[in-house]
């Protein structure tokens, strides 16, 4: 995953890849907590809401949710489910994939180019 690839300076992709891991458990565990939020945006984006930026370790919102409906727990999945449900419309893999995104938590949302 292109986050995979984001290194810090002198380190390895296994030790990236468990890092990732590590933010996607505290998100899964955020979102079914309540603490984490998420906001579907107009155009189908996602932003998680409630994950400060010390904790996200360098891993989007975009990141973040193809990792969640990989491997995330099936309460993170319906809260995220939820969450579209709320917004009227559905996460758009496409939108997400183009890299539409938030800065803000989702009050105003950009593309990617």
């Amino acid at each position: 995953m292109p986050c995979d690839t984001r290194l810090k300076p002198r380190q390895t992709i296994q030790s990236r890849k468990a890092e990732i891991q590590k933010v996607i458990e505290r998100l899964s565990k955020g979102l079914t907590s309540g603490a984490i939020r998420v906001k579907v945006g107009p155009q189908g984006g996602i932003a998680f809401i409630g994950l400060s930026t010390e904790e996200r370790d360098g891993v989007t919102d975009a990141c973040a949710y193809r990792r969640l409906m990989v491997t995330g727990s099936s309460l993170a999945k319906a809260a995220i489910a939820r969450a579209e449900q709320l917004a009227g419309r559905t996460v758009d893999r496409m939108a997400v994939a183009q890299g539409v995104h938030s800065h803000d938590g989702g009050h105003t949302w950009h593309g990617k180019g």
